[in-house]
C-alpha cells in the first residue's frame, strides 16, 4: 500500500525528535551567512556566489542521501509526485526541522525500474513540483544589501545544490532553483525542481 502525505509527515516528525546531533539554530543561521559573506568576498560575483553555494550544496546531498534512507528506512517512490512528498515532509523536516508546503506539476510521472533501461533515459515533462519554505533557518537575521539584491544573489542556494546531489544518488538527474525569495523582497521564498531524466545504476560524476 503506498505511503499517504500524512504518514511522510509523521515519519519527518519522528525522524527530526530522535536525531541526537542537534545543531542550535541561531549558530546554524549564523554559520552558513559567515561563510556566503566569505565567498562573496573571495569571488567579487554574486553569480559565482550563487554557483559555488550550489557546488558545496550537491556534495553535502550526495553525503546526506545514505544516512536519510538509512534511518528513514523508505523504499523507491512510484512517482516523482512522492519523490516531492518525501523531500518536503521527511528531508527538509529531518535536517532543519521545517516542513515546505509542495504544490505538484502536471502529469505524475512513473518512476522506471531497475530493469528499464529505455525508460531510464527518457526526459519527462510535467514531472515538477514546487516548495514553498514558510521559514528558513538559513536566513535568519539576514538582510542582503541593495548591491546583493541587483546582483541576483540567491542567499540559501545551497538547499538548490543538496536536492539536486541527494536525488542524483537515487538515479534521478534534477534541476533546481530558487524562484522567488522573501529575502530579495517577494511575498514567498520558492524552490523549483524538475525531473530531467531517469539515470543508469552508476555511481555520479561529481562536480569538479
Amino acid at each position: 500500500m503506498a505511503t499517504t502525505s500524512k504518514q511522510y509527515k509523521n515519519i519527518g516528525e519522528d525522524l527530526w525528535k530522535s536525531r541526537a546531533e542537534k545543531i542550535n539554530a541561531e549558530l546554524f543561521a549564523l554559520t552558513y551567512g559567515a561563510l556566503v559573506v566569505q565567498l562573496i568576498q573571495d569571488y567579487e560575483d554574486y553569480a559565482e556566489v550563487n554557483k559555488q553555494l550550489e557546488k558545496m550544496g550537491y556534495n553535502i546531498g550526495t553525503r546526506l542521501i545514505e544516512d536519510f534512507l538509512a534511518k528513514s528506512g523508505i523504499g523507491r517512490c512510484g512517482d516523482f509526485r512522492e519523490v516531492g512528498e518525501v523531500v518536503s515532509k521527511v528531508g527538509f523536516k529531518t535536517f532543519l526541522n521545517i516542513m515546505p508546503n509542495i504544490t505538484h506539476g502536471t502529469t505524475p510521472t512513473l518512476l522506471p525500474s531497475k530493469t528499464d533501461s529505455a525508460a531510464a533515459t527518457l526526459v519527462s515533462t510535467g514531472s515538477t513540483f514546487t516548495l514553498t519554505l514558510d521559514e528558513n533557518p538559513l536566513a535568519e537575521f539576514v538582510e542582503l544589501p541593495e548591491e546583493a539584491l541587483e546582483g541576483g544573489l540567491w542567499f540559501s542556494n545551497v538547499l538548490c545544490g543538496v536536492i539536486r546531489g541527494a536525488l542524483e544518488m537515487v538515479q534521478m538527474q534534477v534541476q533546481v532553483d530558487f524562484i522567488s525569495d522573501v529575502l530579495r523582497g517577494d511575498e514567498s521564498t520558492e524552490i523549483r525542481v524538475k525531473l530531467l531524466r531517469y539515470l543508469e545504476e552508476e555511481v555520479p560524476v561529481g562536480d569538479d
